[in-house]
Protein backbone atom coordinates (compact mmCIF):
# COMPACT_ATOMS: atom_id res chain seq x y z
CA UNK A 1 0.00 0.00 0.00
CA UNK A 2 2.49 2.35 0.85
CA UNK A 3 4.07 1.75 -2.28
CA UNK A 4 1.04 2.27 -4.82
CA UNK A 5 0.67 5.72 -2.80
CA UNK A 6 4.25 6.66 -3.32
CA UNK A 7 3.92 5.65 -7.26
CA UNK A 8 0.94 7.77 -7.69
CA UNK A 9 3.25 10.67 -5.72
CA UNK A 10 5.52 10.59 -8.29
CA UNK A 11 3.23 10.26 -10.96
CA UNK A 12 1.78 13.27 -10.07
CA UNK A 13 4.47 15.06 -9.07
CA UNK A 14 5.99 14.64 -12.94
CA UNK A 15 3.13 15.28 -14.57
CA UNK A 16 2.92 18.62 -12.64
CA UNK A 17 6.36 19.50 -13.75
CA UNK A 18 5.88 18.95 -17.03
CA UNK A 19 2.91 21.18 -16.63
CA UNK A 20 5.15 23.75 -15.50
CA UNK A 21 7.63 23.56 -18.15
CA UNK A 22 5.13 23.84 -20.56
CA UNK A 23 3.18 26.60 -19.40
CA UNK A 24 6.34 28.39 -18.59
CA UNK A 25 8.20 28.42 -22.02
CA UNK A 26 4.86 28.81 -23.80
CA UNK A 27 4.48 31.93 -21.74
CA UNK A 28 8.18 33.21 -22.22
CA UNK A 29 7.83 32.62 -25.72
CA UNK A 30 4.89 34.47 -26.36
CA UNK A 31 6.21 37.27 -24.34
CA UNK A 32 9.49 36.97 -26.54
CA UNK A 33 7.96 37.09 -29.78
CA UNK A 34 5.72 40.21 -29.12
CA UNK A 35 8.55 42.08 -27.91
CA UNK A 36 10.11 41.01 -31.06
CA UNK A 37 7.51 42.75 -32.93
CA UNK A 38 6.70 45.88 -30.98
CA UNK A 39 10.88 46.37 -31.61
CA UNK A 40 10.48 45.57 -35.57
CA UNK A 41 7.84 47.87 -36.19
CA UNK A 42 9.03 51.64 -35.51
CA UNK A 43 7.21 54.49 -35.17
CA UNK A 44 5.75 56.51 -37.21
CA UNK A 45 8.17 59.69 -37.81
CA UNK A 46 7.72 62.28 -40.95
CA UNK A 47 10.39 61.69 -43.69
CA UNK A 48 11.16 65.20 -44.49
CA UNK A 49 14.48 66.67 -45.21
CA UNK A 50 15.66 68.95 -47.41
CA UNK A 51 19.13 68.33 -49.51
CA UNK A 52 21.56 69.96 -47.45
CA UNK A 53 20.63 68.55 -44.55
CA UNK A 54 21.27 64.82 -46.16
CA UNK A 55 24.42 65.99 -47.47
CA UNK A 56 25.31 67.26 -43.93
CA UNK A 57 24.29 63.83 -42.69
CA UNK A 58 26.15 61.62 -45.47
CA UNK A 59 29.69 63.83 -44.25
CA UNK A 60 28.94 62.70 -40.87
CA UNK A 61 28.56 59.25 -41.63
CA UNK A 62 31.64 59.57 -43.61
CA UNK A 63 33.67 61.16 -41.23
CA UNK A 64 32.89 58.93 -38.56
CA UNK A 65 33.16 55.70 -40.60
CA UNK A 66 37.19 55.89 -40.19
CA UNK A 67 36.71 57.06 -36.15
CA UNK A 68 34.52 53.54 -36.02
CA UNK A 69 36.69 51.13 -37.71
CA UNK A 70 39.85 52.42 -35.75
CA UNK A 71 37.84 51.85 -33.03
CA UNK A 72 37.12 48.20 -33.95
CA UNK A 73 40.20 47.57 -34.72
CA UNK A 74 41.54 48.93 -31.35
CA UNK A 75 38.74 46.71 -29.44
CA UNK A 76 40.36 43.84 -31.73
CA UNK A 77 44.17 43.63 -30.14
CA UNK A 78 45.09 40.91 -28.16
CA UNK A 79 46.38 41.85 -24.88
CA UNK A 80 48.89 39.44 -23.08
CA UNK A 81 48.31 40.57 -19.37
CA UNK A 82 44.84 39.39 -20.15
CA UNK A 83 45.90 36.08 -21.40
CA UNK A 84 48.30 35.47 -18.90
CA UNK A 85 45.52 36.00 -16.50
CA UNK A 86 42.90 34.02 -18.40
CA UNK A 87 45.21 30.93 -19.07
CA UNK A 88 45.66 30.89 -15.17
CA UNK A 89 42.09 31.39 -14.10
CA UNK A 90 41.34 28.51 -16.87
CA UNK A 91 43.65 26.46 -14.99
CA UNK A 92 42.55 27.38 -11.40
CA UNK A 93 39.08 26.34 -12.11
CA UNK A 94 40.53 23.12 -13.74
CA UNK A 95 41.97 22.68 -9.87
CA UNK A 96 38.52 23.18 -8.72
CA UNK A 97 37.14 19.78 -10.17
CA UNK A 98 40.20 17.49 -10.07
CA UNK A 99 41.25 17.57 -7.36
CA UNK A 100 39.29 19.69 -5.17
CA UNK A 101 36.01 18.50 -5.91
CA UNK A 102 36.49 15.05 -6.11
CA UNK A 103 38.56 15.23 -2.48
CA UNK A 104 35.87 17.00 -0.90
CA UNK A 105 33.31 14.82 -1.83
CA UNK A 106 35.69 11.77 -1.71
CA UNK A 107 36.36 12.36 2.17
CA UNK A 108 32.28 12.70 3.06
CA UNK A 109 31.83 9.38 2.05
CA UNK A 110 32.45 5.51 3.01
CA UNK A 111 35.24 4.54 2.40
CA UNK A 112 34.49 1.60 0.70
CA UNK A 113 32.72 4.20 -2.14
CA UNK A 114 35.54 6.88 -2.34
CA UNK A 115 36.64 5.77 -5.37
CA UNK A 116 33.47 5.40 -7.38
CA UNK A 117 32.81 9.40 -6.32
CA UNK A 118 36.05 10.08 -7.50
CA UNK A 119 35.81 8.34 -11.05
CA UNK A 120 32.50 10.03 -11.23
CA UNK A 121 33.65 13.64 -10.70
CA UNK A 122 36.56 12.77 -13.15
CA UNK A 123 34.29 11.36 -15.88
CA UNK A 124 31.13 13.16 -15.77
CA UNK A 125 33.71 16.56 -16.20
CA UNK A 126 35.62 15.48 -18.83
CA UNK A 127 32.29 14.45 -20.87
CA UNK A 128 30.74 17.58 -20.36
CA UNK A 129 34.28 19.55 -21.62
CA UNK A 130 34.14 16.80 -25.23
CA UNK A 131 30.33 17.84 -24.97
CA UNK A 132 31.09 21.98 -24.92
CA UNK A 133 33.59 21.50 -27.62
CA UNK A 134 31.03 20.11 -29.71
CA UNK A 135 27.99 21.75 -29.56
CA UNK A 136 28.20 23.26 -25.85
CA UNK A 137 29.95 26.76 -26.65
CA UNK A 138 28.09 27.26 -29.76
CA UNK A 139 24.27 26.81 -27.79
CA UNK A 140 25.08 29.23 -25.23
CA UNK A 141 27.51 32.07 -27.02
CA UNK A 142 25.71 32.14 -30.35
CA UNK A 143 22.70 34.28 -31.03
CA UNK A 144 19.52 32.20 -31.20
CA UNK A 145 16.24 32.77 -29.32
CA UNK A 146 15.35 33.78 -25.09
CA UNK A 147 16.38 30.18 -24.31
CA UNK A 148 19.20 28.96 -26.53
CA UNK A 149 21.96 30.05 -29.12
CA UNK A 150 22.87 27.71 -32.48
CA UNK A 151 23.86 24.44 -31.54
CA UNK A 152 25.81 24.32 -35.27
CA UNK A 153 26.83 28.19 -35.59
CA UNK A 154 29.82 26.79 -33.74
CA UNK A 155 29.59 23.52 -33.55
CA UNK A 156 33.17 21.62 -33.23
CA UNK A 157 34.68 24.99 -32.65
CA UNK A 158 34.40 25.66 -36.15
CA UNK A 159 35.57 29.18 -37.45
CA UNK A 160 37.41 29.65 -34.37
CA UNK A 161 41.05 29.91 -35.12
CA UNK A 162 44.53 30.75 -33.35
CA UNK A 163 44.05 34.73 -34.78
CA UNK A 164 40.15 34.60 -33.61
CA UNK A 165 39.39 36.72 -29.91
CA UNK A 166 37.10 37.17 -27.76
CA UNK A 167 37.56 40.93 -26.31
CA UNK A 168 41.17 41.00 -25.74
CA UNK A 169 41.89 37.20 -25.56
CA UNK A 170 41.94 34.19 -28.40
CA UNK A 171 38.50 33.06 -28.37
CA UNK A 172 39.81 29.48 -28.11
CA UNK A 173 41.02 30.50 -24.35
CA UNK A 174 37.79 31.42 -23.97
CA UNK A 175 36.11 28.48 -25.06
CA UNK A 176 38.56 26.71 -22.38
CA UNK A 177 37.84 28.85 -19.59
CA UNK A 178 33.77 28.03 -19.79
CA UNK A 179 34.51 24.56 -20.44
CA UNK A 180 35.67 24.29 -16.79
CA UNK A 181 32.43 25.80 -15.32
CA UNK A 182 30.14 23.38 -17.55
CA UNK A 183 32.32 20.48 -16.44
CA UNK A 184 32.20 21.76 -12.76
CA UNK A 185 28.52 22.90 -12.43
CA UNK A 186 27.70 18.97 -13.73
CA UNK A 187 30.28 17.41 -11.45
CA UNK A 188 28.82 19.07 -8.46
CA UNK A 189 25.45 17.10 -8.98
CA UNK A 190 26.78 13.70 -7.93
CA UNK A 191 27.55 14.34 -4.48
CA UNK A 192 23.93 14.45 -3.57
CA UNK A 193 22.84 10.70 -4.76
CA UNK A 194 26.54 9.46 -4.33
CA UNK A 195 27.27 6.22 -2.61
CA UNK A 196 23.67 4.19 -4.36
CA UNK A 197 23.66 5.17 -8.14
CA UNK A 198 24.93 3.12 -11.34
CA UNK A 199 27.75 4.84 -12.97
CA UNK A 200 26.21 4.50 -16.22
CA UNK A 201 23.18 6.11 -15.06
CA UNK A 202 25.38 9.15 -13.82
CA UNK A 203 26.46 9.58 -17.00
CA UNK A 204 23.59 9.15 -19.50
CA UNK A 205 21.51 11.50 -16.77
CA UNK A 206 24.98 14.10 -16.79
CA UNK A 207 24.82 14.31 -20.56
CA UNK A 208 21.34 15.04 -20.57
CA UNK A 209 21.31 17.60 -17.96
CA UNK A 210 23.77 19.20 -19.67
CA UNK A 211 22.09 20.01 -22.55
CA UNK A 212 18.51 20.93 -21.54
CA UNK A 213 19.45 22.77 -18.28
CA UNK A 214 23.01 23.93 -18.14
CA UNK A 215 23.05 25.09 -21.80
CA UNK A 216 20.10 26.88 -22.02
CA UNK A 217 20.66 28.57 -18.03
CA UNK A 218 23.82 29.61 -19.25
CA UNK A 219 22.66 31.55 -22.53
CA UNK A 220 19.63 32.63 -20.29
CA UNK A 221 21.71 34.50 -18.20
CA UNK A 222 25.22 34.99 -19.90
CA UNK A 223 24.37 34.76 -24.06
CA UNK A 224 22.08 37.31 -24.11
CA UNK A 225 18.31 35.11 -23.26
CA UNK A 226 16.03 35.65 -21.46
CA UNK A 227 17.25 36.60 -17.79
CA UNK A 228 20.61 38.75 -18.99
CA UNK A 229 18.08 40.94 -21.24
CA UNK A 230 15.78 41.10 -18.07
CA UNK A 231 18.87 42.67 -15.93
CA UNK A 232 19.37 39.71 -13.48
CA UNK A 233 22.87 40.02 -12.18
CA UNK A 234 25.23 36.66 -12.23
CA UNK A 235 28.55 37.54 -12.58
CA UNK A 236 30.19 34.18 -11.92
CA UNK A 237 27.34 31.43 -11.69
CA UNK A 238 25.19 31.94 -8.95
CA UNK A 239 21.91 30.35 -10.46
CA UNK A 240 23.75 29.37 -14.10
CA UNK A 241 26.28 27.45 -11.78
CA UNK A 242 25.30 26.74 -8.18
CA UNK A 243 21.35 27.02 -7.91
CA UNK A 244 21.07 24.65 -10.46
CA UNK A 245 23.40 22.59 -9.59
CA UNK A 246 21.78 22.60 -6.03
CA UNK A 247 18.10 21.52 -7.45
CA UNK A 248 19.48 19.29 -9.50
CA UNK A 249 21.16 17.33 -6.79
CA UNK A 250 17.84 17.87 -4.44
CA UNK A 251 15.34 16.65 -7.33
CA UNK A 252 18.14 13.41 -8.10
CA UNK A 253 18.27 12.35 -4.17
CA UNK A 254 14.49 12.30 -3.87
CA UNK A 255 14.53 10.03 -6.97
CA UNK A 256 17.65 7.86 -5.92
CA UNK A 257 15.85 7.38 -2.29
CA UNK A 258 17.83 7.28 0.35
CA UNK A 259 21.01 5.52 1.17
CA UNK A 260 20.56 1.63 2.96
CA UNK A 261 20.34 2.74 6.46
CA UNK A 262 19.52 6.79 6.65
CA UNK A 263 18.60 7.51 9.44
CA UNK A 264 18.92 4.19 11.62
CA UNK A 265 22.60 4.07 11.65
CA UNK A 266 25.14 6.88 11.30
CA UNK A 267 27.00 7.38 7.93
CA UNK A 268 30.06 9.26 8.78
CA UNK A 269 32.46 10.65 6.36
CA UNK A 270 35.16 8.43 6.13
CA UNK A 271 38.25 10.97 5.74
CA UNK A 272 37.49 14.42 6.72
CA UNK A 273 41.19 15.66 5.96
CA UNK A 274 40.35 14.76 2.37
CA UNK A 275 37.60 16.90 2.29
CA UNK A 276 39.25 19.45 4.18
CA UNK A 277 41.83 19.41 1.41
CA UNK A 278 39.16 19.43 -0.84
CA UNK A 279 37.77 22.87 0.57
CA UNK A 280 41.48 24.51 0.47
CA UNK A 281 41.90 23.55 -3.05
CA UNK A 282 38.46 24.49 -3.80
CA UNK A 283 38.86 28.34 -2.12
CA UNK A 284 42.06 28.65 -4.51
CA UNK A 285 40.70 27.65 -7.59
CA UNK A 286 38.01 29.81 -6.76
CA UNK A 287 40.06 33.00 -7.96
CA UNK A 288 40.09 31.84 -11.32
CA UNK A 289 36.39 31.26 -11.04
CA UNK A 290 35.15 35.02 -9.61
CA UNK A 291 37.77 36.57 -10.97
CA UNK A 292 38.23 35.19 -13.89
CA UNK A 293 35.03 35.97 -14.77
CA UNK A 294 35.89 39.17 -15.60
CA UNK A 295 37.38 37.64 -18.39
CA UNK A 296 40.01 41.06 -18.17
CA UNK A 297 43.33 41.70 -15.59
CA UNK A 298 41.30 44.83 -14.96
CA UNK A 299 39.88 46.50 -11.91
CA UNK A 300 37.02 44.44 -11.81
CA UNK A 301 39.08 40.86 -11.52
CA UNK A 302 41.03 42.68 -8.32
CA UNK A 303 37.28 43.84 -7.03
CA UNK A 304 36.18 39.98 -7.30
CA UNK A 305 39.32 39.11 -5.84
CA UNK A 306 39.17 40.54 -2.87
CA UNK A 307 36.05 39.87 -1.97
CA UNK A 308 36.31 36.04 -2.70
CA UNK A 309 38.65 36.55 0.14
CA UNK A 310 36.74 38.39 1.97
CA UNK A 311 33.02 36.66 2.21
CA UNK A 312 34.90 33.36 2.14
CA UNK A 313 36.69 34.25 5.39
CA UNK A 314 33.53 35.39 6.89
CA UNK A 315 31.32 32.28 6.35
CA UNK A 316 33.81 30.44 8.05
CA UNK A 317 33.36 32.70 10.67
CA UNK A 318 30.14 32.79 10.47
CA UNK A 319 29.41 28.55 10.30
CA UNK A 320 31.74 28.04 13.10
CA UNK A 321 30.04 30.41 15.24
CA UNK A 322 27.08 29.13 14.51
CA UNK A 323 28.35 25.74 14.81
CA UNK A 324 30.20 26.57 18.02
CA UNK A 325 26.70 27.70 19.90
CA UNK A 326 24.45 24.78 18.42
CA UNK A 327 26.31 22.07 19.30
CA UNK A 328 28.87 23.45 21.25
CA UNK A 329 32.05 22.09 19.57
CA UNK A 330 32.99 23.89 16.34
CA UNK A 331 34.15 21.21 13.78
CA UNK A 332 36.46 21.07 11.11
CA UNK A 333 34.31 20.07 8.80
CA UNK A 334 31.97 22.83 9.57
CA UNK A 335 34.71 25.20 8.95
CA UNK A 336 35.33 23.87 5.70
CA UNK A 337 31.89 23.58 4.71
CA UNK A 338 31.28 27.09 5.83
CA UNK A 339 34.49 28.09 3.09
CA UNK A 340 32.44 26.68 0.45
CA UNK A 341 29.14 27.80 1.39
CA UNK A 342 30.78 31.92 1.34
CA UNK A 343 32.49 30.74 -2.08
CA UNK A 344 29.09 29.70 -3.24
CA UNK A 345 27.64 32.88 -1.68
CA UNK A 346 29.87 35.63 -3.04
CA UNK A 347 29.99 33.86 -6.29
CA UNK A 348 26.65 35.90 -8.32
CA UNK A 349 27.87 39.33 -6.25
CA UNK A 350 31.64 39.15 -6.69
CA UNK A 351 32.50 41.83 -9.43
CA UNK A 352 29.53 44.70 -8.57
CA UNK A 353 29.62 44.47 -4.65
CA UNK A 354 31.85 45.94 -2.21
CA UNK A 355 34.10 44.54 0.31
CA UNK A 356 32.11 45.57 3.27
CA UNK A 357 29.16 44.16 1.44
CA UNK A 358 30.99 40.81 0.56
CA UNK A 359 31.71 40.16 4.56
CA UNK A 360 28.06 40.24 5.20
CA UNK A 361 27.35 38.02 2.43
CA UNK A 362 29.57 35.53 3.72
CA UNK A 363 28.41 35.60 7.03
CA UNK A 364 25.58 35.23 6.30
CA UNK A 365 25.82 32.36 3.63
CA UNK A 366 28.25 30.95 6.40
CA UNK A 367 25.12 31.20 9.10
CA UNK A 368 22.05 30.12 6.94
CA UNK A 369 23.71 27.43 5.55
CA UNK A 370 24.31 25.67 8.95
CA UNK A 371 20.65 25.23 8.70
CA UNK A 372 20.25 24.55 5.75
CA UNK A 373 22.33 21.21 5.93
CA UNK A 374 20.78 20.48 9.31
CA UNK A 375 17.58 22.00 10.04
CA UNK A 376 16.44 22.47 6.11
CA UNK A 377 17.78 18.63 5.24
CA UNK A 378 15.31 17.37 7.73
CA UNK A 379 12.53 19.39 7.19
CA UNK A 380 12.53 18.41 3.60
CA UNK A 381 13.71 14.38 4.34
CA UNK A 382 15.92 13.92 1.93
CA UNK A 383 19.44 11.60 1.69
CA UNK A 384 21.70 14.59 0.07
CA UNK A 385 24.74 12.96 0.53
CA UNK A 386 27.40 15.82 0.45
CA UNK A 387 25.03 18.47 1.09
CA UNK A 388 24.98 19.52 -2.40
CA UNK A 389 21.53 21.34 -2.17
CA UNK A 390 21.98 23.21 1.65
CA UNK A 391 25.34 24.11 0.16
CA UNK A 392 25.07 25.11 -3.45
CA UNK A 393 21.87 25.39 -3.82
CA UNK A 394 20.76 27.64 -0.13
CA UNK A 395 23.73 30.08 -0.39
CA UNK A 396 22.72 30.22 -3.94
CA UNK A 397 20.06 31.72 -3.41
CA UNK A 398 21.20 33.55 -0.10
CA UNK A 399 24.28 35.19 -3.05
CA UNK A 400 21.64 35.90 -5.27
CA UNK A 401 19.47 38.26 -3.56
CA UNK A 402 21.86 40.04 -1.69
CA UNK A 403 23.31 40.72 -4.98
CA UNK A 404 20.53 42.76 -5.53
CA UNK A 405 21.05 45.01 -2.40
CA UNK A 406 24.64 45.41 -2.00
CA UNK A 407 25.20 45.87 -5.66
CA UNK A 408 23.56 49.71 -4.92
CA UNK A 409 26.37 52.25 -4.87
CA UNK A 410 25.32 53.66 -1.61
CA UNK A 411 26.12 50.43 0.01
CA UNK A 412 29.84 49.90 -1.58
CA UNK A 413 28.60 48.62 -5.29
CA UNK A 414 29.00 49.33 -8.58
CA UNK A 415 25.42 49.96 -9.51
CA UNK A 416 24.26 52.63 -11.58
CA UNK A 417 23.49 56.10 -9.66
CA UNK A 418 19.84 55.14 -10.15
CA UNK A 419 20.13 52.06 -8.85
CA UNK A 420 17.05 50.70 -7.07
CA UNK A 421 17.59 48.17 -4.66
CA UNK A 422 13.80 46.77 -4.24
CA UNK A 423 13.32 46.36 -8.23
CA UNK A 424 17.20 44.56 -8.84
CA UNK A 425 16.26 42.21 -5.68
CA UNK A 426 12.36 41.20 -7.17
CA UNK A 427 14.84 40.35 -10.79
CA UNK A 428 16.87 38.39 -8.87
CA UNK A 429 14.12 36.96 -7.19
CA UNK A 430 12.59 36.19 -10.17
CA UNK A 431 15.92 34.58 -12.03
CA UNK A 432 15.75 32.45 -9.09
CA UNK A 433 12.39 30.56 -9.53
CA UNK A 434 12.85 30.95 -13.00
CA UNK A 435 16.41 28.31 -12.44
CA UNK A 436 14.47 26.44 -9.96
CA UNK A 437 11.93 25.08 -12.30
CA UNK A 438 13.54 24.93 -15.25
CA UNK A 439 16.52 23.06 -13.43
CA UNK A 440 13.61 20.82 -11.78
CA UNK A 441 11.37 19.85 -14.92
CA UNK A 442 14.72 18.88 -16.88
CA UNK A 443 15.83 17.11 -13.94
CA UNK A 444 12.89 14.97 -13.50
CA UNK A 445 13.03 14.14 -17.35
CA UNK A 446 16.83 13.42 -17.25
CA UNK A 447 16.32 10.93 -14.21
CA UNK A 448 13.06 9.33 -15.82
CA UNK A 449 14.83 8.62 -19.24
CA UNK A 450 17.89 7.68 -17.20
CA UNK A 451 16.15 5.06 -15.66
CA UNK A 452 14.06 3.50 -18.33
CA UNK A 453 17.66 3.10 -20.30
CA UNK A 454 20.06 1.50 -17.39
CA UNK A 455 18.24 1.76 -14.26
CA UNK A 456 19.15 4.62 -11.31
CA UNK A 457 20.36 2.64 -8.13
CA UNK A 458 22.68 -0.30 -7.59
CA UNK A 459 21.19 -3.31 -6.13
CA UNK A 460 20.95 -3.60 -1.94
CA UNK A 461 23.73 -6.26 -1.92
CA UNK A 462 26.02 -3.89 -4.41
CA UNK A 463 25.39 -0.59 -2.15
CA UNK A 464 26.26 -3.01 1.26
CA UNK A 465 29.66 -4.36 -0.77
CA UNK A 466 30.30 -0.93 -2.12
CA UNK A 467 30.32 1.08 -5.23
CA UNK A 468 34.02 0.76 -5.47
CA UNK A 469 34.13 -2.84 -6.00
CA UNK A 470 31.17 -3.59 -7.68
CA UNK A 471 30.75 -0.63 -10.16
CA UNK A 472 34.41 -0.10 -10.69
CA UNK A 473 36.45 -3.17 -9.39
CA UNK A 474 38.88 -1.86 -7.17
CA UNK A 475 39.11 -0.77 -3.85
CA UNK A 476 40.66 2.23 -2.51
CA UNK A 477 42.24 0.74 1.01
CA UNK A 478 43.36 -2.83 0.57
CA UNK A 479 42.72 -5.10 3.94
Amino acid sequence: MKTRILAGWKTRFYSVCLMMLVSATATLAFAGNAAAQEAATPPATEMVAETAGVAEAAADVAAAEPAAEAAAEEEAVLDSGDTAWMLTSTLLVLLMIVPGLALFYGGLVRSKNVLSVLSQVLVVASVVIVLWAFYGYSAVFTEGNAFFGSFTEKSFLKGITVETLSGTIPELLFVAFQSTFAAITTALIVGAFAERIKFKAVLLFSVLWFTFSYLPMAHIVWGGGYLGELGAIDFAGGTVVHINAGVAGLVGAYFVGKRLGFGQTALKPHNVPFTFIGAALLWIGWFGFNAGSAAAADGTAALAFINTILATSAAVVGWTLVEAVSKGKPSALGAASGAVAGLVGITPACGTVGPLGAIVIGLAAGAICVWGVTGLKKLLKVDDTADVFGVHGVGGIVGAILTGVFTAPSLGGTGDADFSIGSQVWIQAVSIGFTIVWCAVVTVLALLVAKLAFGLRVSEEAERVGLDITSHGESAYEA
